[in-house]
């Protein structure tokens, strides 16, 4: 089972790739704990395409990323050979403070170093 957000597919798909966009790049980042742990499976879903290195592997982070090609050459020139190593576990979560407004719990979603 997954997570719905509150959002109707295609937004919440959006947001999704987003947010992945956003970890591969910086590396790190905050957002809520329900979002953190849904994006977490992306993440580890396109590192996982760059250790794969196919062609079509290329192609389905690129139409899942929204044909970013910097943050998909990323992945497969910088992300997929430091985890060359690694089977799984590319991210981590770390609790932070509560948001002030709605009260929902803060985390950064991080790469593992």
């Amino acid at each position: 089972m997954y997570r719905k957000l509150g959002r109707e597919s295609r937004i919440r798909r959006s947001i999704l790739a987003g947010i992945t966009k956003d970890v591969v790049m910086k590396e790190a980042v905050v957002t809520t704990e329900a979002r953190a742990k849904e994006v977490r499976k992306f993440v580890d879903k396109m590192i996982t395409y760059g250790k794969d290195g196919s062609l079509v592997a290329r192609r389905k982070a690129l139409a899942f990323l929204h044909n970013d090609k910097d943050v998909v050459n990323k992945i497969f020139n910088e992300l997929a050979p430091r985890y060359k190593d690694r089977k799984g576990g590319y991210t981590r979560i770390i609790k932070l403070t509560e948001r002030k407004g709605d009260d929902a719990l803060t985390v950064r979603l991080e790469l593992v170093d």
